[in-house]
């Protein structure tokens, strides 16, 4: 519903050179010159150009209202631009007529030469997530609503929202190893407030959250889940916002910790795997690509609203043809290919072509791999900057049970 960005994760940046900038029109060029009355100059070789991008957003949900919000991406490059990856700052907010709001900001900064990254993200905000339970194999019925990117266009009764204040922040820092090889660690800090199962009317009627709160000891009405992190990545990607080649691999262990303010220790794993293809010299727009992504329990206990799942990666886009957490679980395993194409000569449209997978746990009678949702779509891609490989992605994915909707983003979803 609210348009997000990505490129918050660090790789060998790439700028593209002055005749292949020249070639291409953007929809800033086009706005400008819309408003100008002159057509868009390919022929211009100015070396100051804006990386800064905004959008505006707006949606409607019966469980939220009408929502308007911008979104915006900007970055710089710190040190040599030969040897220093572009440093990304994104942002986006959020406001609702039925008292909802979010804000975000998100950094991934680069010291001169990448000897150091920074990569965090702070998050404040009252919202609504749709519960439809843990675990996946289960249809739920009223499935197949209309979905305008995170949430359905109709109530469901068998869909629990759950509204809930939230305080989130991370922040990790990375050390160069070698090329391509970085290792770091970093702290994770979320505390959950106010939350309210809105179908949860007494107690012999309980919700999947308030079911799941009291089996694992958890407080109803709040929590926090705060730990410490361990981090080792490879990523020789060439460029963060719109990759045409190179890969990106990521281990972390997270360990929540009670003398941090978790309720409850807990063990996990998260796993995730990038990998990209440019299939044409002359258009490497051309690209085949790969994404995994697996977040798994070692131990302990998880607060309902941790519990990995649809949309949980960090831009909030996994999963396109389901609503966000419309799967979950204590476990959960991901896998994406994409197909982009660019339409246009001058590269201002693109297309994908995109089918996933998904599966999630429930550590007791499902476990991962046993059932698997599948989802697939198209796309369009608008270069909104092409000195950022910023674009606009309008998708159309459809899943399973009827799941179908459209999927608004700035910038790719991996």
């Amino acid at each position: 519903m609210i348009l997000s960005s990505t490129g918050t994760l660090f790789g060998q940046e790439k700028q593209d050179s002055p005749e292949t900038l020249r070639k291409q029109t953007d929809a800033k060029q086009v706005i400008s010159s819309f408003f100008s009355g002159k057509k868009p100059d390919t022929t211009s070789t100015e070396k100051t150009h804006s990386t800064f991008s905004t959008l505006p957003s707006a949606g409607y949900n019966p469980s939220v209202g009408f929502s308007v919000g911008l979104t915006s991406t900007g970055g710089h490059v710190f040190g040599n631009p030969k040897t220093t990856t572009f440093s990304v700052v994104n942002a986006n907010a959020y406001v609702s007529t039925m008292g909802m709001a979010t804000f975000e900001i998100k950094n991934n900064i680069f010291t001169n030469d990448d000897v150091y990254n920074l990569q965090g993200s702070v998050q404040v905000g009252k919202t609504v997530a749709l519960d439809y339970g843990v675990g996946t194999g289960h249809r739920v019925q009223g499935d197949g609503s209309f979905i305008l990117n995170d949430l359905p266009l109709d109530n469901n009764s068998d869909v629990f929202p759950i509204k809930y204040s939230y305080i989130k922040f991370t922040e990790r820092i990375y050390r160069k190893i070698v090329e391509h090889v970085y290792a770091g660690a970093g702290i994770v800090i979320n505390k959950y407030s106010n939350i309210d199962d809105e179908h949860q009317t007494g107690p012999n009627i309980n919700t999947h959250n308030y079911r799941y709160s009291m089996i694992n000891r958890y407080p109803t009405s709040g929590y926090s889940a705060n730990g410490w992190l361990v981090n080792f990545e490879y990523n020789s990607r060439d460029h963060i916002n719109r990759t045409y080649s190179g890969m990106y691999a990521d281990v972390v262990l997270r360990v929540n910790q009670k003398w941090l303010g978790s309720e409850h220790g807990a063990i996990q794993l998260k796993t995730e795997l990038r990998k990209y293809w440019s299939l044409s010299n002359k258009n490497p727009e051309h690209v085949f690509s790969f994404w995994y992504w697996g977040c798994y329990l070692l131990g302990g206990r998880l607060p309902y609203l941790e519990l990995p799942g649809t949309g949980s990666d960090q831009t909030n886009r996994l999963g396109r043809g389901y609503t966000i957490g419309r799967y979950k679980g204590t476990s959960f395993v991901y896998g994406e290919a994409e197909y982009r194409f660019p339409i246009t000569q001058n590269k201002l449209i693109s297309g994908v072509a995109f089918a996933n997978v998904e599966s999630a746990s429930n550590s007791r009678s499902i476990g991962i791999g046993q059932f698997v949702e599948p989802g697939g779509g198209v796309g369009i891609r608008l270069l909104f900057n092409k000195y950022s490989r910023s674009n606009l992605c309008i998708d159309y994915g459809i899943g399973n049970y009827g799941s179908k909707g459209i999927f608004l983003g700035l910038n790719e979803v991996f």
